[in-house]
């Protein structure tokens, strides 16, 4: 077959036969077509879809590219979270261990940012020598032991996936609900789960913005899912605005130890409203209570009895890493340079744009804008005040951290214009937008 055929047939708006699919993308994964034919392809793909055959055939491409884990030998029921992208999502952080606490295994495989969202695997190498690239035998022991493993895709795991997930990242393809759902199923499915939770973001901060686009998104994930037998809950959430107060790596890291160590502000009321119901479901999928809110009441009873922070510190350092900055977070480097951001006027906070704080944060060093970026942990920004908060002229309503002084000028110029104020009192709204 002709690649470039190929790119033109679906550039055209044609339907590629199964066998295309196995070929083209195999042969990506084989270094047989080079990376600027590969992103011509996704481009394509972005333009004119792919139908649900298709987008089956590019799962099972992915999946077959590389092994199936085993998880046999781990007794307990092994259910997942995945959420589509936001900016300050760092909720793996909080209900993973939450749900290990109570002998649910947690088996997270994880990705690295993409577009204007962080990843959770960047987030975990923000903490000192925090290993998410563990050998098989090594996932298997950690996951046995503490009933929670944090990791990154291994090279035997949907390795073809890893190629296009790096090139959708920086070709600007990465907004396409067939390659969403493809990219997160064959990851979700190689790694042997038996159930998955899903939290699939709407919004300005979204990588699928519309409200529709993001229910049918939500819905085609559910439909891989369940066409290989596994058990899938699906939650649509807002985000409009950042989660949380924290943006960037280590911060975010902060903010989920807070509140595993029982911080229940209005600060992070939406990082753990968003957080209780991911592990409410998860404990529901693994048959350990019966009702949504039973899961939610007993996920806070771990929050406040300690367990759960305990757990992630167990599994933080069966992977390697210092937990003592997670403890005392005056033993965190801290960033060269701060700069507050002040209101300029009275009012109420009416709007703070998810994706021009996403972007900002990246200029910060928090993200990348070529694939081989590295990422500076500490960079970022923290707010003080929400959507719906009263301010003053000259209040400080957000600090940006970074070690780079030449970006300073343009991000807080930027922040300034994602942060809208009224006269009016926004109403505070549930991020639980939908159930499914």
């Amino acid at each position: 077959m002709n690649p470039v055929e190929l790119i033109r047939k679906k550039r055209d708006g044609g339907e590629l036969a199964d066998d295309e699919i196995r070929f083209f993308f195999s042969s990506c994964q084989a270094g047989k077509i080079p990376d600027y034919q590969v992103a011509a392809m996704l481009m394509a793909i972005f333009f004119r879809s792919l139908t649900r055959r298709e987008m089956n055939a590019l799962c099972q491409t992915m999946i077959e590219s590389g092994k199936t884990a085993n998880l046999s030998a781990i007794r307990a029921p092994k259910v997942d979270k995945h959420s589509t992208g936001g900016v300050g999502d760092k909720t793996s952080l909080i209900l993973a261990p939450i749900v290990a606490s109570l002998g649910v295994a947690v088996p997270m495989i994880s990705g690295r940012a993409l577009g204007h969202t962080g990843g959770t695997l960047d987030k975990l190498e923000s903490i000192p020598n925090f290993n998410v690239n563990l050998s098989e035998k090594r996932f298997l022991k950690v996951l046995q032991t503490h009933r929670c493993a944090l990791i990154g895709q291994t090279a035997e795991l949907a390795p073809l996936d890893k190629l296009l997930y790096a090139l959708r990242d920086v070709t600007a393809t990465v907004e396409s609900i067939p390659l969403i759902a493809a990219s997160i199923m064959s990851k979700k499915i190689a790694s042997g789960l038996d159930a998955l939770v899903l939290d699939v973001k709407t919004g300005v901060g979204a990588f699928i913005p519309e409200r529709e686009r993001s229910r049918e998104l939500a819905k085609t994930l559910a439909q891989i899912g369940e066409r290989y037998g596994k058990r899938v809950k699906a939650f649509i959430t807002a985000m409009d605005e950042p989660l949380g107060y924290a943006v960037g790596n280590w911060l975010e890291v902060k903010e989920a130890m807070e509140c595993l160590q029982g911080r229940n502000d209005a600060l992070v009321a939406d990082t753990l409203e968003v957080s209780l119901a991911l592990s409410g479901a998860m404990l529901l999928l693994a048959k350990k209570v019966k009702t949504l809110q039973d899961g939610v009441a007993l996920s806070k009873r771990q929050i406040e009895n300690g367990q759960a922070f305990q757990k992630f510190l167990d599994v933080a350092k069966a992977q390697g890493a210092n937990i003592e900055p997670l403890k005392n977070f005056s033993k965190y480097p801290k960033s060269k340079f701060s700069e507050p951001i002040v209101a300029r006027s009275d009012g109420y906070i009416a709007e703070i744009n998810a994706l021009e704080i996403g972007l900002a944060a990246i200029s910060l060093g928090a993200g990348r804008m070529k694939k081989e970026d590295r990422i500076e942990p500490k960079a970022g920004i923290t707010f003080r005040k929400k959507t719906g908060d009263k301010v003053k002229r000259g209040d400080i309503v957000a600090e940006i951290f970074t070690d780079d002084s030449s970006s300073i000028d343009v991000v807080k110029a930027r922040i300034e214009a994602a942060i809208r104020l009224s006269r009016r009192k926004a109403e505070k709204k549930s991020k639980i937008l939908e159930e499914l």
